[in-house]
């Protein structure tokens, strides 16, 4: 027995020895062929500016206000997501049927329509909405009709609100997921040591469910990144909508959106490298 044991803690010990020096291995190891593709992109990016400083770099300095917007509203609504996408998942688990009955159909309806047709809808179509109502409440409550008859939504906040509950019914099936991927004898051991619903959710399975589910929830992020564009289509001045307003200025299509392209790229790139890179160091062996 005490041989077995001692042969066991040499095997654990010379598989942490290894990991660590596989960790802080050389340099070379460790940067995979992504971060080449996102070395390159970068490179040719930058070669484009300094050769061809005009149009290259004066179109990256006519996007640049675009690219702010961009990043902005992706992580706006990323962490609207993540809530939405929270409150939806527990809604889809729980056992009572008129929350999981409203959790299920928010999830069904909203993946059921594009998100382009979603951002137009409350771009242009909620607005009408709201002054039907405030037309009939004129009688019964002035100040709030006068409100909704005269509301203007502001393109920013319904962009935000457009990706934010398109993308939170798609995480709200990913925290369900891994929720139920936790063994049912972790909220019954909860349980048994006094802890009600809520907090055997809030101590011991959602801690679990977090890292099971954050390499779909980070490559979310960055296709929330590329569907971003799509908000250009609510007069917002994102990278696309700022590329369109340059091409009609200089009619040059083909450098404004390679320029575009690449921005693009090199965003993509990075934040699928960032998820990547987070994943390692909260992934545990099971």
């Amino acid at each position: 027995m005490t041989t077995s044991s001692a042969q066991k803690g040499t095997k654990a010990e010379l598989t942490k020895k290894l990991a660590m020096i596989e960790d802080a291995g050389p340099l070379w190891r460790r940067f995979d062929q992504w971060w080449l593709l996102f070395l390159g992109v970068v490179v040719i990016t930058v070669v484009l500016m300094v050769q061809k400083p005009d149009p290259y770099l004066r179109i990256v300095v006519f996007l640049l206000d675009g690219v702010q917007v961009t990043l902005s509203i992706t992580v706006v609504s990323f962490v609207l997501i993540v809530l939405a996408g929270l409150i939806g998942g527990l809604g889809r688990v729980s056992k009572n049927r008129l929350v999981n009955g409203i959790a299920s159909l928010y999830v069904e309806l909203i993946r059921g329509i594009p998100l382009l047709v979603q951002l137009m809808f409350i771009y242009y179509a909620s607005p009408i909405i709201l002054r039907g109502i405030g037309e009939r409440l004129v009688g019964i409550s002035p100040g709030i009709a006068a409100r909704l008859i005269n509301v203007q939504l502001n393109p920013y906040i319904a962009a935000v609100a457009g990706l934010a509950i398109c993308y939170g019914a798609y995480v709200s099936e990913i925290f369900r997921a891994g929720i139920e991927a936790i063994p049912r004898g972790q909220m019954e051991a909860a349980r048994s040591l006094g802890m009600n619903y809520f907090q055997s959710m809030r101590f011991v399975i959602l801690p679990q469910a977090v890292r099971i589910i954050l390499p779909p929830v980070g490559n979310e992020f960055v296709a929330l990144l590329k569907d971003s564009s799509l908000v250009s289509v609510v007069a917002v001045a994102d990278i696309t909508r700022r590329g369109r307003e340059f091409m009609s200025k200089t009619f040059m299509p083909l450098e404004t959106w390679l320029m575009v392209a690449l921005l693009y790229l090199v965003m993509t790139l990075f934040f699928s490298r960032l998820v990547a890179y987070i994943e390692r160091k909260t992934s545990y062996v099971r």
